[in-house]
């Protein structure tokens, strides 16, 4: 199973407070920080909710 790595690369400052309860259900709470997490539907999900904030790769 592929996995997808996670940077928080922007400030969870001013965003929506859903916005940044995906961002920590992603595991990414200051700037820098990095998760993987498994490549399935729920995941894409949260990434294309939060996408102007993060940078993801295909591991």
């Amino acid at each position: 199973m592929a996995n997808i790595k996670v940077k928080l690369v922007k400030s969870l400052i001013g965003s929506k407070k859903d916005q940044i309860a995906t961002a920590y259900a992603l595991g990414l709470h200051k700037i820098g920080d990095t998760s993987v997490q498994p490549k399935n539907p729920q995941t894409e999900g949260k990434i294309k909710k939060i996408a102007h904030l993060i940078e993801a790769t295909e591991e």
